[in-house]
């Protein structure tokens, strides 16, 4: 990738999937900054290995699939909880493969609104609730005025809210990228 050609088609691949692929990985991680690192190293990664790299299946599946088990790797080095010092009742089997099953249903749905956000609008939601950039940053960032921000933001979040038929989702999603 030394022509500058690729360098802009890398570029443009970096800007239109970060935000997803975070999402992706933090579902795993649980924690955000981890969630960007493990992004980054996919990026890293595809570049470096660029010409040996050929796809079989779409550029966001393969990336989705890349930032799941490099999440999942982190996690296989970085254990902090050891389940034998763990004092907490576990619950049953049956029960924790229930609760895991809603919470997969949450996140797919979760996901797929996102995902139907209009472009301009999501870039503009996700740099806010994803990566954590003030009204006035994402302002600058796309050129446009604090208050088309603003607008943008209530857009989305009324969006959201028109499919889940509450705030529920929009206040979900607000406190777990923020925390």
């Amino acid at each position: 990738m030394s022509s500058h050609k690729d360098l802009k088609i890398f570029e443009d691949l970096y800007k239109e999937h970060f935000a997803y692929l975070s999402l992706v990985s933090f579902n795993i991680t649980k924690d955000k900054d981890v969630a960007k690192d493990v992004v980054q190293d996919f990026f890293i990664y595809l570049w470096e290995k660029e010409e040996a790299l050929s796809f079989t299946i779409s550029f966001k599946a393969y990336a989705t699939r890349a930032v799941k088990n490099l999440s999942l790797q982190y996690l296989e080095k970085h254990k902090t909880i050891s389940l034998e010092n763990n004092k907490n009742i576990l619950p049953r089997m049956e029960e924790q493969h229930v609760f895991e099953k809603a919470e997969e249903n949450k996140k797919t749905k979760i996901f797929t609104l996102v995902d139907k956000i209009p472009q301009a609008r999501r870039e503009i939601f996700i740099s806010h609730i994803v990566e954590g950039h003030s009204y006035a940053e994402i302002a600058e960032m796309y050129n446009i005025s604090v208050n088309t921000v603003k607008t943008q933001m209530k857009r989305a979040y009324a969006f959201l809210r028109e499919f889940e038929n509450s705030s529920t989702l929009s206040a979900i999603l607000y406190f777990l990228f923020r925390n």
